[in-house]
């Protein structure tokens, strides 16, 4: 998982597009940054060009880092250690 946080002052009024279902979009990438930020984030994320603008400056709206959830594995040792309060049988049969 990728969380992000997205300036949403930044984004530029002219890529906003209003789609025919009335709602308003606008095309973002998420890349990998080569190196780690102060903060910990390994993604950016900016406003996407088309060719015409790809000597303009890109426009950063935000930035991210990968979360990953370890989930530890249950072995008869890892049961053992539980209390009685963590050992739950709440089936209903």
């Amino acid at each position: 998982m990728i969380i992000i946080s997205i300036c949403l002052s930044d984004l530029p009024k002219d890529k906003i597009v209003a789609a025919q279902n009335g709602k308003k979009y606008i095309n973002l990438v998420l890349s990998e940054r080569k190196e780690t930020g102060k903060f910990g984030e390994t993604h950016t994320l900016y406003v996407s060009k088309n060719k015409d603008e790809r000597n303009a400056p890109t426009v950063y709206v935000g930035s991210g880092k990968t979360v990953e959830f370890k989930q530890e594995a249950v072995t008869a040792e890892t049961i053992d250690g539980l209390s009685a309060a963590e050992i739950t049988d709440d089936l209903p049969f």
